[in-house]
């Protein structure tokens, strides 16, 4: 028997668009997204001569071939035409749930790339993310990683260059937001305002992060702050301690800062613990 380890990152998106639904029922998006420093961590035991198992130390996942991670190791496995002679997955799991942070797609992409490592890279890091698109939206990009122009239904990845150094601070209040009913939503809304990933991208390839920040814009934003005026407190907060840009990720729960440094992000997160235990100082990956 042999175990692989490998980090699973969370990511937010720094500008997130939706173009339209696609004949297929899914939409099409536009994104730029950021891998940050919150992790999952992933083990996996190789030829255990027993049936697959999945374990997870968090109540509430599942831990059955539903979950994303199984369902990734099933078609690299169909992918590569090995059998592992039974596999265990466990999963340690830190990266809040139903947050936006594409925890379940970071634990999948985490192991395809382990078994990838393991198996001699028989894939490159684009068809492995290609193999990810099969598993999930988020999954392609999560296999990349760093930071990245994300398009249709989340398989077209351009890398970008690197976010310039600064810290994020997370905050994932005690409710979730229903996907299908948010995209239901913007179906029926005029969109008011729509992120200019061009100027995003220059800003990016100037490393300014002032022009990031002005840049920063996700169309569920405004439709899920309607609805919970919590995140409006949160984002106060947010903007009273020195963050450059606040707003949620995907379609939420979560919010995130962009601070300098970490001292704005230790004061931010201070001001917000006692409210929300889950709250997060992180570092672009």
């Amino acid at each position: 028997m042999v175990t692989l380890y490998e980090g699973a990152f969370a990511k937010v998106n720094l500008t997130l668009d939706v173009l339209g639904k696609r004949p297929d029922g899914y939409h099409d998006l536009k994104s730029v997204m950021q891998t940050i420093s919150i992790r999952d961590d992933i083990e996996i035991d190789l030829d255990t001569g027993k049936p697959w198992i999945l374990q997870c130390d968090k109540e509430g996942i599942p831990t059955d071939e539903s979950n994303l991670a199984w369902k990734a190791a099933k078609v690299f496995f169909d992918a590569v035409k090995k059998d592992p002679n039974g596999i265990e997955i466990r999963i340690t799991k830190r990266i809040p749930s139903q947050a936006g942070l594409g925890g379940g797609s970071a634990d999948a992409a985490a192991v395809l790339r382990a078994l990838n490592r393991y198996y001699g890279e028989p894939l490159s890091i684009m068809a492995l993310a290609e193999l990810g698109a099969l598993v999930g939206s988020d999954v392609p990009f999560c296999t990349l990683c760093g930071t990245a122009m994300v398009e249709g239904r989340g398989e077209r990845l351009r890398k970008l260059p690197d976010l310039p150094d600064c810290c994020f601070v997370v905050c994932k209040p005690d409710f979730s937001s229903s996907t299908p009913e948010l995209y239901r939503k913007l179906d029926e809304t005029e969109i008011a305002k729509r992120p200019d990933h061009q100027a995003m991208e220059s800003a990016l390839l100037a490393g300014d992060l002032g022009k990031i920040a002005e840049n920063i814009h996700n169309v569920f934003d405004p439709v899920v702050t309607g609805e919970h005026l919590e995140l409006n407190y949160i984002k106060s907060i947010f903007n009273s301690y020195g963050a450059v840009a606040y707003q949620m990720t995907g379609s939420g729960s979560a919010v995130f800062a962009i601070v300098p440094d970490f001292e704005f992000a230790a004061v931010i997160c201070n001001m917000l613990k006692d409210n929300y235990p889950d709250v997060f100082i992180a570092k672009p990956v």
